[in-house]
């Protein structure tokens, strides 16, 4: 890609960024974009709250050697993936379904065991017309 291309803004060079505090991050940004935060150990589940407080959902990574930090993550964190200690990106369709939650996500995981029924939605609709008194169109015929 040439500079001409760049100067147009619809491109840019991946980019990491460290936020120094999670307030600093205030909307879902995709691209070649990775937000890193450290945090105090005893934070964790602080930060966790403050995370799903956001409403975002598509995916959550960590770094760490303490298997009691993967299972509080796993546990309290409200993500569709998950991801320990590995790159965050290059999901298998069919063997490893990728999808979101909340204002990330729109259902079912694509490549997920129930991605098919996302597409055969089924729909019932019953009403007790004798509630209200009997069928009004009849009603209103007379």
């Amino acid at each position: 890609m040439d500079k001409q291309e760049t100067q147009k803004g619809y491109f840019f060079a991946p980019t990491l960024c460290r936020l120094k505090r999670f307030e600093d991050l205030d909307q879902e940004i995709f691209g070649p974009f990775l937000h890193v935060m450290t945090y105090k150990g005893d934070a964790l589940e602080d930060l966790l709250d403050q995370v799903n407080s956001t409403g975002y959902g598509l995916t959550f990574g960590l770094h760490s050697r303490l298997e009691d930090r993967h299972a509080l993550v796993e546990r309290k964190v409200s993500v569709g993936n998950i991801y320990v200690n590995r790159h965050m990106t290059g999901a298998v369709v069919g063997s490893q379904p990728f999808g979101g939650h909340g204002l990330s996500g729109t259902g079912p995981k694509a490549g997920g065991p129930h991605y098919l029924h996302r597409f055969a939605v089924e729909k019932a609709i019953s009403i007790n017309t004798a509630a209200m008194g009997g069928d009004v169109k009849l009603i209103l015929k007379g």
